[in-house]
């Protein structure tokens, strides 16, 4: 635990002369401001204002004035930056001007989340697996979809020609303080992932957004571009951002019974039907974009069937071989786009819900889901996903519980920007329609 005479005595010693404070906007961009270190002091007692209408889904200009408020537990420095003259950023939580916390701050959702959890008992562990691509940039220097390789599952050097930038981001991590679990090449070509330790669900989500800007900066050093984009390029696997969940009480793993038949407590069965139950509309917050719904298609791994299973890959959620501290849920949907504090916040809450109210999921399905028909899949009650964002916006706003772990103000001001983006999609004429139509009518 810092202190604020901790972070005032690193940055001296460090040469520290810009000091990022970050926050998140609700659509899951990264934003900051820039102080030098004459500004620090000032920072650290909750004194750094911005204008909040200048940010998407925040306030109206007439209510703009914002402070954000240093959480100095989450001091680092940039490695990448200059050795002398360094930069740091510490995350910030957003507060409104009489000094109350911000309900369209997606850290204070996830908190509120958290402290809920905690007054049960109970505490969130997460481990992240971020999917990402690595593309050539053009002469300009802007992203394309292109890459020479043609590296799958595991591949190595010299196959992976990505294998130098992954080795650098791996690295750049741990400097930063990060565990890193395992780095490998993905199953589509250029693609790859890169998965950290398991920590309480605050602390996942603001890692997962540090690893997103360490991902794209290092990838910028080897004149490539990180796309977390979930589905760049059609034929292809998409990226998915699979979470890992257990909770824990008074230290233990709770999800762990090693008496029960599959090893998984009650408390995790019911946690389960507390995800199923919701997942639909949380569907709209873990998969946010048009695109999202490219990867969520069936074909290509995608886990679009909402069933669990102990044994195979290709339900919603997976239980991992690892028993006793390790016993934990994998929620395969996901993508990297999402807003890692809103996705937390409303698993955890419908999770908690399932506890509380008891909730048993379906029957394991054993059978790879792929393989079945449709008339297979109705016999046995497996329903699926949302299959665009229009229809996962439906069921969020049908869902009341979930738009009340969002809040209000969250809840309105995504849905109106979503579905402004849904609008402006269908309205667009894309090349398929061009090539597929233009000649022939």
């Amino acid at each position: 635990m810092y202190t604020q005479k901790d972070i005032i005595r690193m940055v001296e010693e460090e040469d520290v002369e810009f000091i990022r404070l970050q926050f998140t906007d609700i659509f899951g961009i990264l934003k900051n401001v820039a102080i030098t270190k004459s500004q620090l002091e000032k920072a650290l007692a909750n004194q750094c204002m911005f204008d909040g209408s200048s940010i998407e889904g925040f306030v109206r200009i007439e209510e703009s004035d914002m402070y954000l408020y240093p959480d100095l537990d989450t001091f680092t420095i940039f490695p990448w930056r200059p050795q002398q003259g360094k930069v740091a950023r510490i995350i910030c939580d957003v507060y409104c001007v009489d000094r109350k916390p911000f309900e369209g701050d997606p850290r204070y959702v996830l908190r509120r989340a958290v402290k809920e959890a905690q007054e049960m008992g109970y505490n969130l562990n997460v481990g992240p697996e971020c999917e990402f691509f690595l593309f050539h940039t053009d002469d300009y220097g802007r992203p394309t979809t292109i890459s020479h390789e043609h590296a799958g599952y595991f591949d190595l050097g010299p196959v992976d020609l990505g294998e130098n930038a992954r080795r650098d981001i791996v690295l750049t991590l741990e400097e930063m303080g990060y565990e890193i679990e395992a780095s490998h090449h993905e199953i589509a070509p250029a693609q790859h992932e890169i998965d950290f330790k398991y920590e309480p669900a605050l602390h996942a989500a603001d890692n997962i957004m540090t690893f997103k800007l360490a991902v794209k900066t290092i990838a910028k050093r080897h004149g490539l571009y990180a796309t977390f984009m979930p589905k760049p390029k059609a034929d292809i696997n998409g990226s998915g951002m699979h979470v890992n969940m257990s909770l824990s009480k008074d230290g233990k793993n709770i999800f762990c019974d090693e008496s029960s038949q599959d090893g998984l407590s009650q408390e995790a069965r019911w946690f389960m039907g507390g995800l199923m139950k919701h997942i639909k509309a949380i569907t709209a917050i873990a998969n946010p974009l048009v695109n999202s719904y490219k990867r969520l298609l069936p074909g290509y791994e995608t886990p679009v069937y909402i069933a669990w299973s102990a044994t195979n890959r290709s339900p919603l959620i997976r239980i991992p071989a690892e028993r006793g501290e390790n016993t934990r849920i994998e929620l395969r949907s996901p993508d990297p786009a999402a807003n890692p504090y809103l996705t937390l916040a409303v698993c955890l809450a419908a999770g908690l819900k399932g506890i509380r109210e008891k909730t048993d999921p379906p029957a394991s399905v054993n059978q790879n889901l792929f393989a079945l028909t449709e008339e297979e899949r109705r016999e046995l009650k497996i329903d699926v996903l949302p299959t665009n964002l229009k229809h996962a916006l439906s069921e969020l706003k049908k869902d009341s519980f979930i738009c009340s772990v969002l809040g209000e103000h969250i809840c309105s001001k995504y849905i109106e920007a979503k579905e402004r983006e849904w609008a402006h999609y269908k309205a667009s004429i894309t090349d398929w329609e061009t090539n597929a139509y233009l000649e022939k009518y």
